[in-house]
């Protein structure tokens, strides 16, 4: 069916919701291909680029991330003033630039600068694809579409190691960068034509430092908005630990070169059974409901998977199923907790998501980062990251929702959608 958009807005009639919903799933997928194709050609990189240490190959990935929370920080208050199509537009084209920079560095700190630049404009992507699904949607209507976007999205971190792998078989690690550009070009191609303006003019937000902090004090002073932006950080830090560990770990720890894209398809594919079963729950039991007893489950899998760690009967197998295991948590988390910090603002929807793409970034990338650094060969720092992160987002939505868990409110405001 047709998104029924409101009669102010200026909208293709062609333009429906699967559409829509393919659209943004292919806009945040440009950051997947951004980093889950480099992983097989990390060492080819090290070698090539002559880095010094074998964790400076981490970088690579861990650049990218800041740069997103960086750009993410800008992106938002723009696209509340000028629009979502312009500025996302705008910022496809200079992340192109960006990775044509990458194919061609040559040098280490070259590539970094190009992976920094291209993760600054790819904050872009983010941001207002999360702003124009608040343009139109709320609460657990709006978990369903991020769900449903999530589930189709999560098919290219599946595939993507598998697609950089293949390129290597064909061509040097630097058209891996060539093919992201070309992919990208197709993708703004797309969204150009395609995609309406879904900003409302009365929601339009003059960029000044006082629209700007007054945006900002109403996210600091919400507690449910900030206390889930923090949650949602802390838990994503478990899957940037994961994505700059996870070479290193199926390389070194068990010797699973061979089988490395297998083997990630397989833990990254349980990311898209849980948005996909997320997308048919959240409506009749609540994000609420679904993503806090998540957070509960991915600290009781941390501590069976150190138990399984310490009694010596780790296993590549024990490893799959517990990560696997992780990743279904954290589907039931990520777009649960990022609708309901957004359900305060129906205004300024560019500017909360910018500040909660920053946020969760810069957290997920720090702790993260610090995850895979600590990497000694074994898998017992990972691990324990995990179990800590959980930890640590629990208590927060503790503090968010004032010690009170599982509950529902705004269930009565609750509209079916018709996919």
């Amino acid at each position: 069916m047709p998104i029924q958009y409101p009669a102010s807005t200026t909208l293709a009639p062609a333009m429906r919701l699967r559409e829509f919903i393919l659209l943004c799933a292919a806009l945040m997928a440009m950051n997947s291909l951004s980093i889950d194709p480099m992983l097989p050609a990390l060492p080819a990189m090290a070698h090539d680029l002559r880095m010094p240490h074998a964790n400076d190959r981490q970088l690579i990935i861990s650049v990218y991330f800041l740069g997103t929370g960086i750009g993410a920080l800008f992106f938002g208050a723009l696209s509340d003033r000028y629009g979502r199509k312009p500025v996302l537009g705008s910022a496809t084209v200079l992340f192109i630039a960006a990775s044509v920079a990458c194919a061609t560095a040559p040098s280490f700190p070259m590539l970094l600068i190009g992976r920094g630049l291209a993760g600054f404009f790819a904050g872009a992507s983010r941001v207002i694809t999360v702003s124009l699904i608040r343009d139109r949607f709320h609460g657990d209507e709006m978990a369903r579409v991020m769900s449903l976007i999530f589930s189709i999205f999560i098919v290219i971190p599946v595939l993507a190691p598998s697609f950089g792998q293949a390129i290597l078989w064909v061509a040097p690690w630097r058209w891996i960068f060539w093919a992201l550009s070309i992919l990208s070009l197709a993708v703004l191609v797309w969204m150009l034509v395609r995609l309406p303006e879904t900003l409302l003019p009365e929601n339009r937000i003059p960029i000044s430092a006082r629209a700007i902090g007054a945006s900002a004090l109403t996210i600091l002073t919400t507690r449910q908005a900030i206390g889930y932006m923090l949650a949602s950080g802390v838990v994503m830090s478990g899957m940037i630990g994961f994505v700059v560990s996870i070479q290193q770990i199926l390389f070194d720890v068990f010797d699973a070169a061979r089988i490395f894209p297998i083997a990630f398809a397989a833990m990254a594919g349980a990311m898209g059974i849980g948005g996909l079963a997320n997308s048919r729950l959240v409506s009749i039991v609540g994000a609420r409901r679904l993503s806090q007893g998540a957070v509960i489950l991915l600290i009781i899998i941390s501590l069976i998977h150190l138990a399984i760690i310490f009694s010596h009967h780790e296993s590549l197998a024990s490893f799959m199923i517990m990560q696997a295991s992780t990743m279904l948590c954290v589907a039931f988390t990520s777009s649960n907790f990022s609708s309901i910090s957004m359900e305060p603002f129906s205004k300024g929807a560019g500017v909360a998501s910018s500040f909660q793409a920053c946020l969760t970034t810069a957290i997920s990338s720090v702790l993260g980062g610090i995850v895979g650094r600590a990497f000694n060969g074994t898998v017992i720092p990972f691990t324990l990251g995990l179990l800590g992160f959980g930890t640590v987002a629990l208590v927060i939505i503790l503090w968010a929702e004032q010690g009170r868990l599982f509950t529902r409110p705004h269930h009565e405001d609750l509209r079916e959608i018709e996919f």
